[in-house]
């Protein structure tokens, strides 16, 4: 089904799986305050070399599946005190939408107001694929989704959201017991296996927050979420030099059951060589041109990023 059972891990590892129970909070914090002018000039050639809106949001989410790539062993989910492993770096994707639009008088004006919701795609082997292909794909399923076509998120929060409100909870619970304690695959009754992945990535910089960290979520399962902040121009010392640059915030909370501060820095270590040489670790974006990229790309905002 997609999971195997970590044949040996050291005593702490052991000891962590069974001190937390689910309902409790496992939850280690973190954040780096990163440099990202270099991210956003390399996610600005890519998107005139291929023509695909290619955002900060692409960048953080491939680096974050590279990283957690480098360390295999925490890329699971605690399970009756064992730790199960994924076989595949899937990334999940949040993607904030307008589903309708209400009108309103107010003394003899009308005024538009959108109603924001929140929906999500997980691309599968995230680190096995360029970012150009994982910007194109969840593209396709944002596009899915704001048009209510089919797609298995919206299909299993319908699902959820037409339950009872007290027996929300439980039901996912219950399913999350089903598939990753016991393995069932409920797709047949409209409920995706491991439909979030070995790691969660959200934007709340749209939305003009700087820092903010993702609660995990119980029933998920997954390891590790990522919020990226809204870019900010601030001192940093670049060389014996002062200078304004580009910065974010990207604020990481992980299961402290599955991984500890050692898995932190690996991953981080990896995280932070990817956006300090995207060109390197990435690729050159010159390979993703085409005839009609340059024509047909979009330009870019001001603040270097947008929701997918």
């Amino acid at each position: 089904m997609g999971f195997r059972r970590a044949p040996r891990i050291p005593a702490w590892r052991k000891l962590a799986l069974t001190t937390w129970d689910t309902p409790s909070n496992p939850a280690a914090y973190g954040v780096l305050d990163l440099d990202c002018e270099r991210a956003l000039d390399w996610a600005a050639r890519v998107r005139e070399a291929s023509g695909e809106k290619v955002t900060l949001t692409h960048v953080v989410g491939k680096a974050a599946a590279i990283a957690i790539a480098s360390s295999p062993e925490a890329n699971g989910f605690a399970s009756f005190g064992r730790l199960m492993l994924r076989e595949t770096v899937d990334v999940f994707f949040q993607v904030a939408f307008f589903d309708r639009e209400r009108q309103k008088a107010d003394e003899g004006e009308r005024e538009t107001r959108r109603d924001a919701n929140l929906a999500g795609a997980k691309i599968v082997r995230t680190d096995e694929k360029n970012v150009v292909d994982i910007a194109r794909e969840l593209r396709e399923r944002a596009e899915a989704i704001r048009g209510k076509r089919k797609d298995p998120t919206v299909k299993a929060a319908k699902l959820m959201g037409g339950l009872p409100g007290p027996f929300r909870s439980t039901v996912a619970r219950f399913s999350s017991f089903l598939s990753f304690d016991l393995g069932w695959n409920l797709n047949s009754i409209g409920i995706p296996f491991d439909p979030f992945g070995s790691c969660m990535v959200t934007n709340v910089g749209v939305f003009g927050i700087e820092m903010a960290w993702a609660p995990l979520v119980p029933y998920a399962r997954t390891p590790m979420c990522i919020t990226l902040g809204a870019i900010r121009t601030a001192p940093t010392v670049v060389g014996n030099q002062i200078v304004p640059r580009k910065r974010v915030s990207i604020g990481v909370a992980f299961d402290h059951r599955v991984m500890d501060g050692y898995h932190a820095g690996v991953m981080s270590r990896r995280f932070q060589e990817i956006f300090a040489d995207p060109d390197d670790a990435l690729g050159n974006p010159a390979q993703w041109t085409s005839p009609t990229s340059s024509a047909n790309a979009p330009t870019s905002t001001s603040s270097g990023d947008a929701p997918p």
